[in-house]
């Protein structure tokens, strides 16, 4: 009698129980039903932005190979004395050590004759942004150009000016050189005397080559047996790719100085044939 009486008392309670998690059941039944917690819906419904479009270069040109052996020769004139193999290996270039040739890559020339030593070097360097969901390729290859423009201490291009504006130039900036007069045309008067130096064009922003584009002129300080040395640097970017073209010449007999125009003119002429390159 009294084993029965337990039982009775147990089986209403296991009744219970399992209504319970039935019960249980069928909430999160109704609950996977109408989206709360689904993780499915949740990621059907995410709205994160699309990442930028890569830049518009994936690969670089070979360096070495970017200028044509007429405009080499040009800038680059080779010794009399030279043979054959020995002008062919100068016009060749030297490559620069590069770990990842898609990404940086750069070539070298020297020559040298009685009268002066040029050198010549071109760089191409493919910018790419780790994160094109915060900043695009070509974005963070302006970021790059920017840096250099400051590196070297030239104004940051702004607004044209209008008539009736300061054109004073901003403090650290060389004066700009007035143009010389055309062929067959003798100077004003006061213009100076045909003895006189020609005019410095001095370090400036330039327009018109690839996307943006600066230039640096530098004349080496002049010493009691050498001559100075003027280099010629031009950094400009098209899309997201950064090329540098740099041009020394080093005369031979001291008080001798290199031309700033012609030696801006050259490697100028060199920077323009690149932007043509990577526009093919």
């Amino acid at each position: 009698m009294q084993r029965k009486a337990v039982r009775r008392r147990v089986l209403p309670g296991i009744a219970m129980l399992t209504a319970l998690v039935a019960g249980l059941t069928g909430l999160t039944g109704c609950t996977s039903g109408n989206g709360v917690g689904d993780d499915t819906d949740s990621k059907a419904g995410d709205s994160s932005p699309a990442p930028a479009p890569a830049g518009k270069y994936r690969s670089l040109p070979a360096p070495c190979r970017a200028a044509d052996g007429k405009r080499l020769k040009a800038m680059l004139p080779a010794a009399d004395s030279l043979t054959d193999e020995q002008r062919a290996q100068l016009y060749a270039g030297s490559a620069d050590t590069s770990y990842d040739g898609d990404r940086h890559v750069g070539c070298r020339w020297t020559a040298q004759t009685p009268g002066e030593t040029r050198l010549l070097s071109v760089g191409f360097e493919r910018v790419v942004s780790y994160d094109r969901t915060l900043m695009s390729d070509d974005d963070k290859a302006r970021q790059v150009y920017v840096r250099r423009l400051t590196d070297a201490h030239l104004p940051f291009p702004g607004p044209t000016q209008t008539p009736g504006t300061s054109t004073s130039p901003a403090p650290g900036t060389p004066p700009a050189a007035s143009a010389p007069p055309p062929a067959g045309q003798s100077p004003s008067p006061g213009a100076g005397t045909p003895s006189a130096p020609p005019p410095e064009l001095g370090s400036r922003v330039i327009e018109g080559l690839g996307t943006e584009a600066f230039l640096e002129d530098k004349l080496s300080a002049a010493g009691a047996s050498a001559a100075q040395a003027r280099t010629v640097r031009i950094v400009f970017r098209t899309s997201n790719v950064i090329v540098t073209v740099e041009y020394s010449v080093q005369p031979a007999l001291s008080g001798t100085v290199p031309a700033s125009a012609e030696t801006q003119d050259k490697a100028r002429q060199l920077a323009q044939a690149l932007v043509e390159r990577f526009n093919e």
